[in-house]
């Protein structure tokens, strides 16, 4: 009987098409090495591939092609560190070795805060007209940056030291796993096309800004679609075995993918939506104060003052504006965070730099040991999103944290709050109403927003929606899932930067990061009595329980380890009681 066999090397088992893989009878992969009478094969680090191959073919047969080409057959496919009569490295070598490893990490660091600054410079201070220079530049930087971690010197000492991983301390064994796996990851990519990619992203966002300010989605929508042809692409190279978009989701939540969100995001929706049914038919709650006029400047000493509540040092923690916030992290000594002023919503900013505050504390609480190495930085996106969510809403907008703050909030706005109560001002930041802007949407609808866009993503990713079809199927997902009707691109498609930037599969971690804050706010009860903290105007039992069950360990660990060490495992259900039970009461349902 005919078999339909497949040669591929190690390095490229990452590159194999699901349909390849079903018409496939065998792989045969190059190679394996004769070390000690025994056969071994160097995975270069793509052994995760096997079992998902396996799951897309169950009947195929994997086999490892032993020995190779050249003298004595085997010999000259076995590195000199594997041959019969080389002596064992001595710890003198390894301390060389990792004193390389130190130098490329520093390296790397260097490129990224460049990269950075650019960046920072362009949605801040920048003029409009300068992204060309900027792009030349990030590509080069990208450039540079991919040819780094692919350099065969730099595959040989991180292929080194994982051979000899049993005598490395856990940070080093996982600093060279992270940098292996983003290794063979760039090494899939095509130089050009990364580069290119970085160039359109920097493009993308000026087109970005400038398409909204003037709500003109015709701008953009060339970009935009240049943009998901990318990332499609680039979705076979981050790991050819799974859809594309299951591809994308885990560059931002790793062991994520549609199938699980799609259950996840049903059991909010089914939870959610009678809720918001039950409150829509309650009288409004008054929030007309929070749109008066309030002074700008005087926003920003607010915002200064809510920084120093959150116990944000702000020595090491800058306060920036843009169109869309965000939070940019150089070091754990170092990181800026943004907001948006809006004259007549004093709730915007107020809630944004909580949020944003959440990203920076987590940054900020990163172990000192773990600086200036790929373990530096949160986790997951997800896991991000948790504490700038936690800070946000589970803190922010609690009874507690309000009575306590109100006071100085008075202070600083008397004309407009000098006749509000701080109930009247908890009800109307706590405000139920189905709304346009997913940042200023109130608590409760919150995922109805990311599950549009979550839709949206699928469907481009998945080549059945095309950029052009973005406005109509936005809108029509408003009308089912919010039941509101979208005015213009400006308040629609357009609102967030996310897509500009080539993020696709970011949306669904502010969803999952819901979720992981109301599990940790649980387990952080049981601890200790956190809203009697939070009532003294104290956060800083709340700051340390976060600090030592996630923020400390940055990449040390992977996502769901993290999650379930701080919390267990994700549960919608806990985030649904939380709402129910808020929300219930503050509508007497």
């Amino acid at each position: 009987m005919k078999k339909v066999i497949g040669y591929v090397s190690t390095k490229d088992l990452g590159t194999l098409k699901e349909q390849d893989i079903k018409n496939l009878d065998v792989i045969n992969i190059a190679f394996g090495l004769i070390e000690r009478h025994r056969v071994v094969w160097d995975s270069c680090g793509n052994e995760e591939y096997l079992p998902k191959i396996r799951e897309i073919n169950p009947d195929i047969k994997i086999v490892l092609s032993v020995g190779g080409w050249g003298a004595d057959g085997f010999s000259q496919k076995i590195p000199p560190s594997r041959r019969k009569n080389e002596k064992r490295r001595s710890p003198m070598e390894q301390t060389e070795q990792l004193a390389r490893l130190d130098a490329l990490q520093k390296k790397l660091y260097a490129y990224a805060c460049a990269e950075n600054s650019l960046y920072l410079d362009a949605v801040t201070v920048a003029p409009k007209n300068t992204a060309e220079g900027r792009g030349v530049a990030l590509g080069i930087l990208a450039g540079e940056h991919q040819k780094l971690l692919t350099d065969p010197e730099t595959k040989r000492l991180l292929d080194e030291l994982a051979a000899a991983s049993g005598s490395l301390d856990a940070l080093h064994k996982r600093e060279v796993e992270l940098l292996r796996r983003e290794s063979g990851k760039l090494a899939r990519i095509p130089a050009d096309e990364y580069m290119a990619y970085t160039e359109l992203t920097n493009r993308a966002s000026d087109v970005w800004h400038k398409a909204k300010e003037n709500d003109d989605f015709a701008s953009f929508c060339p970009v935009l679609q240049e943009l998901v042809d990318y990332n499609r692409k680039f979705a076979g190279y981050y790991d050819a075995a799974k859809a594309p978009y299951d591809a994308l989701l885990n560059e931002y939540e790793r062991g994520v993918d549609t199938r699980q969100l799609d259950a996840f995001f049903e059991t909010l929706r089914d939870g959610i939506v009678p809720l918001v049914r039950a409150i829509g038919v309650k009288p409004p709650v008054d929030d007309s104060f929070l749109h008066l006029e309030y002074p700008v400047e005087r926003q920003k000493a607010f915002a200064d003052y809510i920084m120093e509540v959150m116990g944000i040092d702000r020595g090491h923690c800058g306060l920036g504006e843009t169109e869309h916030p965000f939070t940019l992290e150089f070091n754990n000594k170092d990181v800026r965070i943004t907001t948006h002023y809006d004259l007549h919503n004093v709730a915007s900013s107020m809630y944004s730099v909580l949020h944003e505050g959440g990203h920076a504390l987590y940054e900020l609480g990163i172990r000192d040991d773990l600086q200036y190495t790929c373990l530096a930085g949160g986790v997951s996106m997800g896991v991000h999103e948790s504490q700038s969510r936690f800070y946000e809403n589970l803190i922010g907008r609690s009874r507690a944290f309000l009575e306590v703050l109100y006071p100085r909030v008075q202070v600083f706005f008397p004309e407009q709050l000098g006749g509000v109560s701080a109930e009247q001002f908890y009800r109307a930041v706590n405000k139920v109403e189905p709304s346009l802007i997913r940042t200023e949407s109130d608590e409760l609808t919150y995922c109805l927003h990311i599950m549009v866009r979550y839709e949206i993503e699928k469907q481009l990713i998945g080549g059945t929606l095309r950029a052009e079809e973005v406005p109509a199927e936005w809108a029509r997902l408003y009308r089912e899932y919010l039941g509101v009707e979208v005015p213009n691109d400006r308040e629609g498609c357009l609102q967030d930067s996310h897509w500009s930037g080539g993020s696709f599969g970011y949306f669904p971690s502010y969803a999952l990061g819901n979720a992981y804050g109301a599990q940790m706010l649980r387990r952080m009860e049981q601890a200790f009595d956190v809203f009697g903290q939070v009532a003294k105007g104290d956060l800083s039992g709340v700051t340390g329980w976060l600090r030592e069950h996630v923020h400390q360990y940055g990449q040390l660990l992977e996502p769901a380890d993290v999650v379930r060490n701080a919390c267990g495992t994700l549960d919608p259900q806990v985030y649904l009681d939380y709402l129910t039970r808020k929300y219930t009461e503050l509508y007497a349902l």
